[in-house]
Formats: C-alpha cells, sequence, structure tokens
C-alpha cells in the first residue's frame, strides 16, 4: 500500500484528505520537528508539504534515510523549501503547482495581502491601533501617505505582479514595471527596461519574482542606493530576493523608509535569529506578517485540492492504482 506522509495542516481542508487517503494510508505529522520527521520518513512514498507553515527543508539531512521516497509534492508554486538537485540525484519527483496556469490564475491571495501590506505600512495603521489601544488619541505621529499621489515599482509582472499593479490603477496611482521577460501591453503601465529607473522614480516598491540565482540577493546594498530616502519596500514572495544585512543597514540611515514582508531570508530553519526581526521589535519602519500571504481558505482549497489531484495522477501512471 502506497505510504503518503503529510507535514503541513491539512484538517480544514477536508477534499485534499479525502484526495490524499483515496490513494493509499496517509500519516498527519502536521508541525513535525526534523527529529520526529526522520524517525518516520523511511516508512513513505509520498510527502505531501507547503512552505508556509514548515520547519523542515527537504534536502540531503532530511532525507538522507527516505530509502522508499519516490515523490514530494508540494502545495506552491515556490519551491525554495526543497532542495531540487537533491531530489535530482535520488531519482525522486517533485510535484508542485508552479506552472499549473489554469489554477494559480484563479489565485489572488498573494497580491491582495501584498497590498494590504502596502496599505498597512502607508497609513500607519499598526502604530496607530497600538496608540489607541493604550488610551493616547493623537493623529500627529502617525501622517500618512495618499497612494492616488505615488509612484508604484512593480518588479516581476507575472501574475502576481498584474494584479498588484492593477490595485494600484484602481486607487489612482503611478504604475511602473520591471520585468525583462514580459512586454506590458496595460493601459496606465509603464515598462521601464533597467531596474536602476523604477528604484530611483518609485514611492513604493513591490516584489514579484520567483527566487533564483538571477533574483537572490536582488535588493542589496548597490540597488538600495538607488531608492528614495522615504521608500516602502513589500515583499510577498520571497525573503532571499533581499540582502536582510543591507536593508537593516539602509533602514538605519533612511528612518522614514519601511520595509513591509510576508517572507524571511532562511525562514524554513533560522527565523529566529533574522536580522529583520530583530529590528522590528526596535523600530516602526519594518512589518512582517508569518508567511500568511497565500492563506486564505479560498486560495489553500484550490491550491492544495489541485495539488493532491497531481499526485493522485503520478501514483496511477506510475504505480497502477485505480
Amino acid at each position: 500500500m502506497i505510504k503518503i506522509l503529510v507535514i503541513t495542516p491539512t484538517s480544514h481542508l477536508k477534499s485534499t484528505r479525502e484526495n490524499l487517503e483515496s490513494i493509499g494510508q496517509v500519516h498527519y505529522l502536521e508541525n513535525a520537528t526534523i527529529t520526529q520527521f526522520k524517525k518516520v520518513i523511511p516508512n513513505f512514498d509520498a510527502i505531501f508539504t507547503n512552505p508556509n507553515k514548515s520547519n523542515i527543508f527537504l534536502g540531503k539531512n532530511a532525507l538522507e534515510g527516505a530509502k522508499k521516497l519516490k515523490v514530494i509534492c508540494t502545495a506552491s508554486t515556490g519551491t525554495n523549501h526543497v532542495d531540487k538537485k537533491y531530489l535530482i540525484s535520488k531519482g525522486i519527483q517533485l510535484i508542485s503547482i508552479t506552472e499549473e496556469r489554469n489554477v494559480i490564475r484563479k489565485i489572488s491571495s498573494t497580491a491582495e495581502h501584498a497590498f494590504a501590506l502596502t496599505l498597512t505600512s502607508l497609513r500607519n495603521i499598526i502604530p496607530s491601533y497600538n496608540s489607541v489601544k493604550n488610551g493616547e488619541w493623537d493623529y500627529v505621529p502617525f501622517i500618512g501617505r495618499q497612494i492616488s499621489n505615488l509612484t508604484f515599482g512593480v518588479i516581476g509582472y507575472g501574475r502576481l505582479g498584474s494584479l498588484y499593479s492593477d490595485y494600484c490603477l484602481a486607487f489612482g496611482s503611478k504604475v511602473i514595471v520591471y520585468d525583462p521577460y514580459k512586454t506590458v501591453y496595460r493601459p496606465g503601465v509603464n515598462q521601464v527596461d533597467n531596474l536602476e529607473s523604477l528604484l530611483s522614480e518609485s514611492d513604493v516598491i513591490s516584489l514579484h519574482v520567483h527566487v533564483n540565482e538571477e533574483t537572490t540577493n536582488l535588493i542589496n546594498c548597490k540597488t538600495l542606493k538607488y531608492c528614495k530616502n522615504d521608500v516602502l519596500i513589500v515583499n510577498s514572495s520571497r525573503g532571499e530576493i533581499v540582502n536582510e544585512k543591507d536593508l537593516i543597514d539602509f533602514l538605519k540611515l533612511n528612518f522614514k523608509s519601511k520595509y513591509s514582508t510576508d517572507v524571511l531570508a532562511n525562514e524554513t530553519f533560522d527565523r529566529k535569529n533574522s536580522e529583520i526581526y530583530s529590528h522590528m521589535t526596535k523600530s516602526n519602519q519594518i512589518i512582517i506578517t508569518p508567511h500568511i500571504a497565500g492563506m486564505t481558505y479560498e486560495a489553500q482549497e484550490m491550491a492544495f485540492n489541485h495539488a493532491s489531484k497531481l499526485l493522485i495522477k503520478y501514483f496511477k501512471k506510475n504505480e497502477s492504482i485505480s
């Protein structure tokens, strides 16, 4: 019998569980520690996961005892929680929804969250809320920005970048885009051919790119030099796109600048030591949410259900299940 190890919360996703249980025997080890995971993994043919709430990086350390493992299925477009080179070396298949365009084009939750982070930062929602909770009532420290007067720079004009751009346009903002792999035809959106132009013109910069060799540390001390001294940078993509040490240095020198992020570099197994988190506790320049951008009920239903169906398809093809 096929055995599947689930290491991401699915108790609220009835259809996903039904799909997985239709394949074979399913063991739910949600919020597993690496010790717990390594103890049981030799018994399983498949792993079902998602990066948003995982303490386990699926690489050699975690998988060296996975002698029966045939496939890892992640209900996500991002795959930086998996060592793809190691999987290839071991002949382990990786299933994700990265290229499942018919499904992911219906999922707008991450772009919505990026825009929510934008509004929250520009209007100082969190510190003003905390001020009221403390019995104060003074608007002066929390005067914000009107977004119809601002220029938004969107890096990456794929599914999420284009949605975010549309939200900005709906509020009357100027939108400029940098994406060397896309041609933008959207009325009202101005495409620039170099990153420096976007950085220097933008009041708000929103990141919507996959993490790879080209985009890792895309925001660093060199690129930050082009930014305005009161820029807001929004990151709902991956933490590794930003060199966090360089960003902290920039924020310390530019106290009006802000960073709002749903992700941290190395968040899978070292987020507690994040410099971004440490600086947030000392300053109102940073907002961090716990990788919740894609975590709406609607988005999870679509992503997790489709990923589980892809896993069923894999086993029907390779294991002759009915």
